[in-house]
């Protein structure tokens, strides 16, 4: 008996300090107004809360029990299959996070796509010199050159609007977080779309966070942001402080971050123009990824709205 009492003791901790996946009827058990198109997805899908280790990130997403987390499999359900966008919008992502009050199949329902640039260590040095007010007026300017080409091939135009969110950097945290409002082609009335980004600096790499949300959803973001950060967890040698002299330095700052998808011009400006061209090897999927609104764009594009709609 004492035995059997160990083991269950065991298997109790171990499982407290790893993630525990669920089905949606256990994430959602006071919801029974499920469409049965928006069952069939629901049901393939591990609704994760706990320690999520993120591979190659040397880093675990620590998610509570006011968020859950979907891994790549299911992202690609979400990105792909509920929302309508290209098999290539779901490559190279490392989960997804919602709010528990939603599921990823509602209309209102926001989230964050989680990835893992490997580009070494950031220097934060920029975070108090950086004019962002002049750096959002040549984001402007190359967006607004970005749409010739963006019309040739058939895609609706890009306009930044302007910050939805100021640039904030996050000392402590070695968090950099920003929004921007966006309006995807001319038709009339407009639809302003929210592009939150967040950055969580590590000696090797950072990991991103990319929202999808409506602009009406920037306060709701906002005040989810502080725990957001937290979630991250770098591995132990893997933080920003445990940069050593002769590790990979990445070739931009923290200006370069928030640059890094608005073309060649503006990555040249700021000393990115090598994952500039990276990006543009992949051909015209570049102007679709423009400003991390891949999701967002393809979603209205194609029309299709979610199950629950």
């Amino acid at each position: 008996m004492k035995r059997i009492y160990a083991v269950a003791t065991a298997l109790v901790l171990m499982l407290a300090g790893s993630a525990l996946a669920q089905p949606y009827q256990s994430m959602f058990p006071e919801r029974n107004d499920f469409t049965d198109e928006a069952k069939k997805y629901l049901e393939g899908m591990d609704f994760k809360q706990g320690a999520i280790p993120l591979p190659g990130a040397n880093a675990t997403l620590n998610i509570p029990a006011d968020f859950y987390y979907l891994d790549p499999k299911d992202t690609k359900t979400v990105i792909v299959d509920i929302w309508g966008n290209p098999a290539d919008a779901a490559e190279g992502m490392l989960g997804m996070i919602f709010p528990a009050k939603y599921a990823p199949t509602e209309t209102e329902a926001w989230g964050s796509l989680v990835e893992y640039s490997a580009d070494g260590y950031i220097s934060d040095l920029d975070a108090a010199t950086t004019d962002y007010d002049d750096l959002l007026k040549t984001l402007k300017e190359s967006v607004a050159e970005s749409n010739i080409e963006r019309e040739k091939q058939g895609f609706p135009t890009i306009t930044l609007v302007g910050w939805a969110s100021a640039p904030r950097y996050d000392q402590a945290a070695h968090a950099l977080h920003w929004a921007r409002d966006l309006i995807f082609g001319n038709e009339q009335p407009t639809s302003h779309t929210l592009n939150y980004s967040v950055r969580l600096l590590g000696r090797e790499g950072v990991v991103q966070y990319n929202f999808v949300a409506d602009l009406s959803q920037l306060e709701e973001i906002k005040a989810a942001i502080p725990s957001v950060i937290k979630l991250v967890q770098f591995d132990k040698g893997k933080t920003y402080e445990d940069y050593q002299q002769g590790d990979k330095l990445a070739a931009y700052g923290l200006a370069g971050i928030i640059a890094a998808g608005a073309g060649a011009k503006v990555a040249a400006k700021v000393g990115l123009l090598a994952v500039a061209l990276a990006f543009l090897k992949k051909g015209g999927f570049l102007i679709v990824l423009l400003f991390g609104g891949v999701v967002r764009f393809f979603r209205g594009l194609f029309g299709k709205k979610s199950p629950d709609a």
